[in-house]
C-alpha cells in the first residue's frame, strides 16, 4: 500500500465499528463549544463582517450563516462561518497536533447537514471522524510542520473535511479518495497571520472550510485525483515536512479518539498563553499583593509557548490573544481573561499595558521537553522586599487532564451566546436540543 491508501484503509478500518457513547457525548459538547464561539465570533467582528457583506454582496439562499441572522448560498455560508469560528480564537484544539479541529470541520459539516436534511447520527459521527482525520495528520508531521511556518488548522483541517464530508453524504469508496486527493492539493496555512498585529489568523480557518468544501464538490462531480497525494517527493507529506520519510501515526492514538484529546478554552488567548494566564490568576486570587511593589515579572515556559507569544508591544485585539505578557497582567490586574479582558477598551488599558512590558517570558529547555504531553507554565513574581510569589501549571483549565465542569462548560457557553445577541432562555434552549437531539436537525437551524 501506499502512504494514502494506509492511512484511509486505517480510518475506515476503525469506524467500522461503533462508536461509544461517552465519544458521541463529547461530540455535542464539541459541537456545542463551536457554536457558541462562532455566534460570539460574529459579534466580535460584526464590523469587518458588515463591510464584507456589503462589499461582496452574497446571493440569498437557503443555509443559515452562524450569527448573522440570514440565509445565503452554500459557499458564502460556509466561509463566513469558519471565520467566525475562528474570529476570537477560543476554539478548541489539541497541544500534541498544534491544531484547531473544530471551527473549519463544523463550518462545513452544519451547512450540508442543512442542506441535505442529515440526521444527528451520522452528522455527530462525521465530525467524529473529521476531527480523527485532521488530528491523526497534524500529529504526524509536527513540530516541524509549524517550524516551517504552516498553520495547520489550514493544511491539515481541509483533509478532515474531506473524509467527514464523504461519511455524511454516503461517497463512494472511489469518491472518498479523490475528496482526500483533492483536499491534499488544496491545503494552506501560513502562520505570519500571528505576527505583529495581523487580523488573518481566523482566515486560515475560513479558507479551509471553503477549500474542505470545494475538494469534496470536485469529487462528487467526478474529478479524479493522485492516487496518492501523500507520497512521494511531490507530495502533501513532504511538501509539509520537508521530507519523505514521514510515518504517520496511528488512528486513535493511544487508545482515544482525536475529539476526546482537544481542550476547551476558559480564556479568550491563544492556547500557549493558558499556563501563564491561568498561573496569574491564582496567585491573584492566593495573595493580597500590591502590584506597585513587584519589581519583576517573569514566566517560564515551553519553547513553543514563548516563539511569537512574548511581545510586549500591543497593537490591537489580535495581538493581544498572542500575547503572555498581556495575558499575565490582564490576569494579575482583572483576575479574568475572557472576552471582556481582550476587548479594544481593556486592550488599551494603560495600566494593564504597563504591567504587560514589565513581563519577561523565558524559554525553559526541561519544560520544553515535557511539551506536549504537558504544557507548563511556572509565573514568579518578586517584590520590592525580595519576597517572591511563585505558580506553576501543568496541565491548564480546560485539557482533558482538567476538563471544565459541567456548570463551567455552561457558564461558558451562556456567556458567548449571551454575548452574540441571544437572550439566556435561547442559550439554554440551544444546549438543551444539542445535548438530546436524536434524528432531525431541523430545530437546530431556527435557533442559530
Amino acid at each position: 500500500m501506499n502512504n494514502t491508501e494506509l492511512f484511509l484503509d486505517r480510518l475506515t478500518e476503525l469506524f467500522k465499528t461503533p462508536i461509544p457513547g461517552h465519544v458521541i457525548a463529547k461530540a455535542r459538547l464539541s459541537l456545542l463549544d463551536y457554536l457558541g464561539v462562532t455566534l460570539a465570533g460574529a459579534r466580535g467582528i460584526e464590523d469587518k463582517i458588515a463591510n464584507y457583506l456589503k462589499f461582496v454582496n452574497p446571493e440569498p439562499g437557503e443555509i443559515t450563516a452562524i450569527g448573522l441572522g440570514r440565509r445565503m448560498n452554500l459557499k458564502d455560508a460556509v466561509f463566513l462561518n469558519g471565520l467566525n469560528g475562528h474570529a476570537l480564537d477560543f476554539d478548541d484544539g489539541t497541544n500534541i497536533g498544534i491544531i484547531h479541529l473544530g471551527s473549519p470541520l463544523f463550518s462545513v459539516l452544519l451547512p450540508l447537514a442543512q442542506r441535505y436534511g442529515i440526521d444527528s447520527d451520522k452528522f455527530l459521527k462525521a465530525a467524529i471522524i473529521g476531527y480523527e482525520t485532521s488530528f491523526t495528520m497534524a500529529v504526524s508531521i509536527q513540530p516541524g510542520h509549524k517550524e516551517m511556518g504552516y498553520h495547520a488548522t489550514g493544511t491539515c483541517g481541509v483533509l478532515g473535511i474531506a473524509l467527514a464530508v464523504s461519511s455524511m453524504l454516503d461517497f463512494t469508496r472511489e469518491q472518498a479518495a479523490n475528496a482526500f486527493s483533492a483536499a491534499c492539493v488544496s491545503a494552506t496555512g501560513m502562520l505570519k497571520v500571528l505576527d505583529d498585529g495581523s487580523e488573518l489568523k481566523p482566515y486560515n480557518a475560513a479558507k479551509s472550510a471553503l477549500l474542505g468544501l470545494t475538494s469534496v464538490q470536485m469529487a462528487r462531480v467526478g474529478f479524479m485525483g493522485h492516487p496518492d497525494p501523500l507520497g512521494g517527493s511531490r507530495g502533501y507529506l513532504k511538501m509539509m515536512t520537508g521530507r519523505e520519510d514521514v510515518r504517520l501515526k496511528e488512528p486513535k492514538m493511544n487508545g482515544t479518539y482525536a475529539i476526546e484529546k482537544t481542550y476547551t478554552k476558559p480564556y479568550a488567548a491563544c492556547r500557549y498563553c493558558h499556563p501563564a494566564i491561568e498561573a496569574a490568576i491564582r496567585l491573584r486570587s492566593k495573595y493580597e499583593i500590591m502590584l506597585q511593589a513587584v519589581t519583576s515579572i517573569e514566566v517560564r515556559t515551553y519553547y513553543w509557548a514563548v516563539n511569537k507569544h512574548d511581545h510586549t508591544m500591543i497593537p490591537g485585539t489580535a495581538s493581544a490573544k498572542m500575547s503572555i505578557p498581556y495575558g499575565v497582567a490582564a490576569g494579575l490586574i482583572c483576575g479574568k481573561a475572557g472576552l471582556r479582558e481582550y476587548s479594544l477598551e481593556y486592550v488599551q488599558d494603560p495600566d494593564i499595558l504597563a504591567l504587560a512590558a514589565r513581563v519577561r517570558v523565558i524559554s525553559d529547555d526541561e519544560l520544553t521537553e515535557l511539551f506536549p504531553n504537558m504544557t507548563t507554565a511556572i509565573l514568579k513574581l518578586t517584590l520590592d522586599s525580595g519576597e517572591e510569589y511563585v505558580e506553576r501549571i501543568d496541565f491548564p483549565k480546560g485539557e482533558p487532564e482538567n476538563p471544565l465542569t459541567k456548570d463551567e462548560f455552561s457558564e461558558r457557553f451562556t456567556e458567548l451566546a449571551v454575548y452574540s445577541g441571544k437572550t439566556m432562555e435561547d442559550a439554554f434552549a440551544l444546549m438543551d436540543f444539542v445535548n438530546k437531539m436524536n434524528g432531525s436537525m431541523k430545530a437546530l437551524f431556527e435557533y442559530l
